[in-house]
């Protein structure tokens, strides 16, 4: 998988710092977990150490899909992108014409998609729609449910 990730300074290094503790501490907290669980007996009716080794392996994918995701990573330079078009990490307000609600969302790649905190993806199909937008604009997003219509009322 080559295909860039665009990450806000901010995010950069919130995975950087979080790959960091996971590397240092986790590891070291994992470690001393298997040798309090093997310390036990034997390991072949270990529930345990069996438990323990299962989590070291999860601990150990999510520090291999930061790394990835890191070294993929690309820094958004907003200050070289347009004042007066959607782009990702711009942050619109816009207002759904099928049920006459504002929302307000932030595009982001998929890795720092959160739609809880308004964060939407830009491969997803509403973010699709948003992306390279101007205020005033309609547009489309063809979602599951049916078509979704959006006004653009403000960019950020």
């Amino acid at each position: 998988m080559s295909n860039f990730v665009y990450l806000s300074k901010e995010r950069m290094h919130e995975l950087e710092k979080e790959l960091a503790e996971l590397k240092n501490n986790g590891r070291k907290k994992m470690a001393e977990r298997i040798a309090e669980a093997r310390s036990h007996g034997d390991l072949s009716e270990n529930a345990e150490y069996d438990a323990a080794k299962e989590e070291q392996g999860l601990l150990e994918l999510k520090i291999s899909k930061l790394e990835d995701i890191l070294s993929r990573a690309r820094l958004v330079d907003l200050s070289a992108m347009p004042k007066d078009q959607s782009h990702i990490l711009s942050t619109l307000e816009v207002l759904n014409l099928n049920n006459k609600k504002k929302f307000r969302y932030t595009l982001v790649s998929p890795e720092e998609a959160d739609l809880e905190k308004g964060k939407i993806s830009i491969s997803s199909p509403v973010g699709q729609a948003l992306m390279g937008v101007k205020v005033g604009q309609t547009v489309e997003a063809k979602v599951p449910a049916g078509i979704i219509r959006f006004e653009i009322l403000s960019i950020e």
